[in-house]
């Protein structure tokens, strides 16, 4: 589209843009979270294929601030957030939910690749160096806290939210730079039932060559 008509346009999209966009980090902001988050509880409902939510908080956040000062704080922010950007795959949600705690959204995953993957961000972030200032590189680590979203049990975007920090404080309370994943609850259907209801099971692909789990930080 061109001329005046084009222009107006172009520039209603790019606003629209910023609107969804957290300006620090890129990353998508808490109202395009949310927004993600109906969607994905309406797609688990209709598939019947499980939704990982996960919750993470950089831990000891606050001493960057205190130490380093607020624009190092800033530049540890950016990378956390590309180093999460680095680990998820191109169909999962990631936002930054505000200050210093982020949220991805990861559709159509298992239990058990949802933990391997909660793992692997935390351990990419962990042996990620920050640059704060000449000279001075600093690493931080992230406590992560995940829910599923499944089809058998009703929930809300809030309930979803409230259940994922829940598990987040927990980690925190566990000595933090760990992983705590809320166990999904036995279901009354059998197997071949869940088989017949559901289709066949997701094959999660996408995420690269995933590393085994580790038993450390993993509960």
């Amino acid at each position: 589209m061109d001329g005046p008509t084009g222009y107006v346009q172009g520039l209603i999209d790019g606003l629209c843009e910023l609107s969804l966009r957290d300006p620090l980090t890129g990353l998508a902001n808490r109202r395009h979270f949310r927004t993600v988050l109906e969607r994905e509880l309406d797609r688990v409902t209709r598939s019947g294929e499980a939704a990982l939510l996960l919750m993470l908080d950089i831990d000891h956040f606050k001493s960057v601030n205190d130490v380093y000062g607020h624009s190092a704080g800033d530049r540890v922010l950016q990378a956390v957030a590309r180093t999460l950007a680095s680990c998820v795959r191109p169909m999962d949600t990631l936002a930054r939910y505000g200050g210093e705690e982020f949220a991805v959204v990861l559709p159509a995953c298992q239990a058990a690749f949802g933990r391997v993957v909660a793992e692997r961000i935390r351990r990419a972030v962990a042996s990620t160096s920050i640059e704060v200032a000449p000279q001075t590189q600093i690493q931080v680590t992230v406590s992560v806290g995940g829910a599923f979203a499944l089809q058998w049990i009703r929930s809300t975007t809030m309930l979803w939210i409230d259940r994922a920090d829940q598990q987040l404080y927990l980690a925190k309370s566990s000595g933090r730079n760990c992983v705590q994943i809320e166990e999904q609850p036995d279901s009354t259907v059998s197997a071949e039932e869940k088989s017949l209801l559901f289709g066949p099971m997701y094959s999660p692909s996408g995420w690269g060559e995933l590393p085994p789990p580790s038993d450390t930080g993993v509960n």
